[in-house]
């Protein structure tokens, strides 16, 4: 069978420069298993994309995390993903013999040599972005002005690669407790970024940002990059304002969020995502706490206690709701004991439909991953005795129910021992996880019991 021909390589080249790292590794896998000549041609090209998307990876690791948005959804400078592979072969082509000192994919990445290569390529990318501009990011469906800036943006950024990478490799120790030393050696950074270029230092904490998965932590950096920057006037003041100004900014979206959402609505969704954002936001406002003197009356200061004071409705909304859900799960009558005397007892003939049972669930779920963040909304002390209340009322129903179901007045036994269960992963979901051991127990013993009494039901006689 022929090979493949110059123009298929040509386009399967450009093709494979658009694959997803893990659908690579796939293709990798299947191609490398298939016989033939095409596919022994096609399996070399998928190992030369993979190595050189390693050697690539090391030589623009400071930039990398930017072309592409960030998990969080804060807004950030980023790049499209399509310029990434153009500036790469953009680059590699400008400097050919340095590309050929990285051939070994196994290099130490932090090897003096290695490192050295890969900033002269970072210098040799800024310099591409600016000489072949359309080679580069295509003007075709890219907004002119929008484009041009990106432009801009790409090739300041690589000018900066050499201080990022020392900044990227000190992000633990700055991120958590600096000492005097390594703070001064943050500044000194700034300013020299500042010295490339005018808004050089606030285009170094963006690189800087790109790398740091927790949001939160951007305050850290900003507050440290000053001896002043910790106090909102100050800060809101300068042009490290941009990151508080977007921390702000996705929190108010996530608020929004969080406050459409109305249990049992038909059309809500069932929390989606709702529990990470209450936690998201919750995180974020505790590390502006800790990290920024706000001002009662400043911008900041009231957007931080707007947020709180919104989420603290919903979650007392919600909190609130699950007790009235409750009270549709756990049905309940009145039934003569002597003479007068009555007492609570399980009403199995009403037991609640699947669509009552997964809205306790979702808010049960709330209820327990709030438990970290209910202190800074300032519901705390209602969740807890929420909690308190929600344990009690499960297992004091399970009581009824069991009653029943050895007394063999059950309608249906199974369907009563399954709600059991159920009021067992209630207790789960709001780390009730004894109580939780101790009503699976009475479950199974029950179930053992029936199946013992109704062998014709049981899997074995089955």
């Amino acid at each position: 069978m022929a090979a493949l021909s110059v123009a298929h390589c040509a386009a399967l080249a450009q093709m494979l420069e658009r694959v997803p790292g893990s659908v690579l590794d796939t293709l990798s896998i299947i191609v490398g298993e298939m016989p033939g000549d095409r596919a022994s041609v096609l399996s070399q090209m998928l190992a030369d994309e993979t190595a050189d998307r390693q050697r690539r990876a090391v030589v623009f690791a400071p930039l990398l995390p930017m072309f592409g948005p960030r998990p969080d959804g804060v807004a950030a400078l980023t790049f499209p993903s399509t310029v990434l592979p153009r500036v790469w072969k953009a680059a590699t082509a400008r400097e050919p013999k340095l590309l050929r000192q990285l051939e070994d994919v196994r290099f130490r990445e932090d090897d003096p040599k290695v490192l050295a290569v890969a900033n002269r390529i970072c210098i040799a990318a800024s310099g591409v972005i600016r000489d072949q501009p359309d080679i580069i990011w295509p003007a075709a469906g890219w907004d002119e002005d929008t484009r041009a800036e990106g432009l801009s943006e790409l090739a300041a950024c690589f000018d900066l690669t050499i201080l990022a990478r020392s900044g990227i490799a000190a992000l633990p120790a700055l991120t958590a407790r600096p000492t005097e030393a390594q703070l001064t050696e943050l500044r000194l950074m700034i300013r020299d970024a500042s010295q490339i270029a005018h808004d050089g230092g606030t285009r170094l904490v963006e690189i800087l940002f790109a790398h740091l998965g927790d949001a939160a932590l951007i305050l850290r950096l900003v507050i440290n990059s000053s001896r002043t920057a910790s106090q909102e006037g100050m800060l809101s003041a300068s042009e490290m304002a941009v990151f508080v100004d977007r921390l702000i900014e996705a929190v108010e979206a996530r608020v929004t969020r969080i406050a459409a959402f109305k249990p049992g609505r038909a059309d809500c969704a069932p929390g989606v995502g709702l529990d990470d954002d209450i936690i998201w936001c919750g995180e974020i406002l505790a590390e502006m706490d800790r990290t920024l003197r706000l001002a009662p009356e400043g911008a900041w200061g009231r957007s931080a206690r707007d947020a709180r004071a919104r989420i603290n409705g919903t979650l007392s909304d919600m909190l609130k709701s699950t007790e009235k859900a409750l009270d549709k799960v756990m049905p309940t009558r009145r039934v003569q004991t002597a003479g007068r005397m009555t007492r609570e007892a399980a009403a199995l003939d009403q037991m609640a439909g699947p669509d009552v049972i997964e809205t306790t669930r979702v808010l049960l779920t709330l209820v327990g991953a709030i438990r970290s963040s209910a202190q800074v909304f300032g519901c705390e002390s209602q969740r807890h005795q929420l909690v308190q209340t929600v344990i009690e009322r499960l297992t004091t129903y399970v009581d009824l129910v069991m009653e029943i179901v050895n007394d063999g007045g059950a309608p249906d036994a199974r369907a009563a021992l399954h709600l059991i269960e159920t009021l067992a992963e209630f207790l789960t979901l709001i780390d009730a996880t004894d109580p939780a051991k101790t009503v699976r127990r009475r479950a199974a013993a029950a179930k053992v019991a029936l199946n013992a009494a109704t062998p014709e039901a049981s899997p074995r006689a089955a």
